[in-house]
């Protein structure tokens, strides 16, 4: 989704901007005010800090009546019926999903539970009032983000501002809103959610201008904890080996580095099991414990598009889904060479987009094209070369050109020749080349 300029125009004095944390298991809304900074999540209950809705719709056997969430659950245990899980997954396939012997469509059933869940804010504000939103997921590929497009759509909000962006980018945020004495140096955050264990590792480049920030992330896989019905003798000999398994992983990810803060993230870390981890964990830094920092971290970041501060003028985020290298051109322009910036690095792969106009003399069918990458590693050149172009000697070539990402790593470029006035016309001919910018 491409952001509106305009929209700080529409939003007004109490518009509600609302960061939404979409998973498989479990999801998670938080908000903030325009022109605030303090981000709150919705709890379930009201009164209480239970953020997680079970991502999951049930529908009554034989009607055309559906529950989301902690209702949908319930109701799966004490009557027939239908209970949908794996939403977020089952709309990145894009499969009919077959219930009663009929087809739904996976992203409206996406599009239901997103519907009912938001419904949530009306203790806050009424839909109408939703100025944008912004959805995190953990991870962003090609058929996630046109699931996620195809259900903000079918949301039918008043608001046309919805983005996407992942958990590593809702994390970037987060951090850097916090105070600044907790990500001076490194911060690392770790995820345990349903048996899985993932970390992410912050740190900044302090010698570019603006500075580059990189988030290393690693998975560690099925990481077993024993359910409360254990005996306690082996929930206690379970424990002890997570318990030394964890302090290896953070032994290995702060090793030789100055860790500023740490997060633990996911209910993963209540059973009280991590003893001796977070012991090494809590000397000299700072740490802390809860579930609704990627939620509130999508929240930061829509409220950064909207008022873009200091962190837009003084850092830039390059995680897996930006792009990480300038790509331009050398051009003349008034019979002086000068660059000409097509793309940014720092900007989603999903939202770059690039349409314009060039003029090549006649008898050049070469096209250069200058990529910076903001990683350390050196400038190069790459080319596309216009095969079988007409050639207009002593005169110029016009020529359109689209560039677009098909991942992270890769941009398209098109190129149509659009002839030179009424003296060349048009040929017609399209060049497409991907260009690898990594």
């Amino acid at each position: 989704m491409f952001f509106d300029k305009k929209t700080e125009e529409k939003l007004h004095k109490g518009s509600v901007l609302v960061g939404y944390d979409l998973n498989n298991d479990f999801s998670q809304i938080s908000y903030c005010l325009l022109g605030e900074n303090t981000v709150e999540s919705v709890a379930t209950v009201v009164g209480t800090k239970q953020y997680n809705i079970p991502t999951v719709l049930w529908k009554r056997k034989g009607v055309n009546q559906w529950l989301y969430g902690k209702d949908a659950v319930r109701n799966s245990m004490e009557e027939d019926g239908s209970l949908v899980t794996n939403l977020v997954e089952l709309a990145r396939k894009g499969e009919t999903v077959i219930i009663e012997e009929e087809g739904f469509d996976p992203a409206a059933l996406l599009t239901l539970f997103l519907k009912r869940s938001l419904a949530l804010l009306q203790f806050i504000t009424v839909t109408e009032n939703i100025g944008a939103i912004m959805f995190t997921v953990d991870n962003l590929d090609t058929k996630m983000v046109e699931a996620l497009a195809k259900a903000a759509v079918n949301l039918n909000l008043k608001t046309p501002d919805i983005f996407f962006q992942s958990h590593t980018e809702s994390l970037y945020y987060f951090v850097l809103n916090q105070p600044e004495e907790l990500w001076n140096y490194q911060v690392l955050a770790c995820e345990h959610n349903c048996g899985r264990l993932k970390t992410y590792r912050l740190e900044r480049n302090k010698k570019t201008t603006p500075m580059v920030v990189l988030i290393e992330e690693q998975s560690y896989g099925t990481f077993f904890l024993p359910g409360e019905q254990e005996e306690e003798k082996i929930k206690k000999d379970s424990y002890a080996l997570a318990d030394e398994k964890f302090l290896d992983i953070l032994k290995t990810q702060c090793a030789d580095r100055i860790i500023s803060a740490a997060y633990l993230l996911g209910d993963g870390f209540r059973s009280g099991w991590a003893q001796e981890s977070l012991r090494y964990l809590c000397r000299n830094r700072r740490v802390f414990q809860g579930n609704n920092l990627f939620s509130k971290g999508a929240c930061f970041g829509l409220l950064e598009k909207i008022e873009p501060g200091v962190i837009t003028k003084e850092y830039i985020f390059l995680g897996p889904d930006k792009l990480k290298s300038n790509v331009g051109m050398n051009v003349f322009r008034r019979g002086k060479e000068s660059y000409f910036a097509l793309l940014d690095a720092g900007e989603n792969w999903y939202e770059v987009h690039k349409e314009c106009e060039i003029l090549l003399p006649g008898e050049e069918n070469i096209i250069s094209f200058l990529i910076t990458p903001l990683t350390g590693r050196r400038a190069k050149t790459q080319e596309v070369v216009l095969e079988n172009a007409p050639v207009r000697a002593g005169a110029f070539s016009r020529y359109g050109m689209k560039m677009k990402m098909v991942s992270a790593g890769c941009v398209e470029a098109q190129i149509t020749d659009l002839g030179f006035g009424v003296w060349f016309p048009a040929s017609g001919k399209v060049w497409k080349k991907q260009l690898v910018i990594t």
